[in-house]
């Protein structure tokens, strides 16, 4: 299973970053090779759709579950749309939100809101 997270450097030891489509950085990790990958967003500093070309950037690493604080509705429906489930971290911590899933301690992300239109940059 892979796990897509958004966090603010590109470390496993780096906090999760509390904007999806605005972060700098996506984790990657692979539970079955425990393996650790590292992705640019390049939609970070983009005028507008953000977090649509963010969430694309997840389908197109073949992510199966996305572990975020918070996420616009666009960038929802194309995770929805690719079944990509959304849960909600606890805390900062990449390896305790890892642990968490596999312990399914973490519950899917119920408050999706409705995006930050123009926002420009971070």
């Amino acid at each position: 299973m892979k796990i897509g997270i958004p966090v603010e450097e590109n470390s496993m030891k780096t906090n999760i970053s509390q904007s999806f489509g605005r972060t700098d950085y996506f984790l990657i990790y692979d539970t079955d090779t425990e393996k650790a990958d590292f992705l640019d967003n390049s939609a970070a500093n983009t005028q507008g759709g953000a977090g649509i070309k963010a969430a694309q950037r997840i389908v197109d690493a073949e992510v199966d579950i996305l572990i975020t604080p918070r996420c616009g509705e666009n960038a929802a429906d194309v995770l929805n749309m690719a079944n990509i489930k959304i849960y909600k971290n606890i805390g900062n911590s990449i390896e305790e939100n890892i642990q968490a899933l596999k312990d399914n301690k973490l519950n899917l992300l119920q408050d999706i809101h409705p995006g930050l239109h123009n926002h420009g940059s971070k």
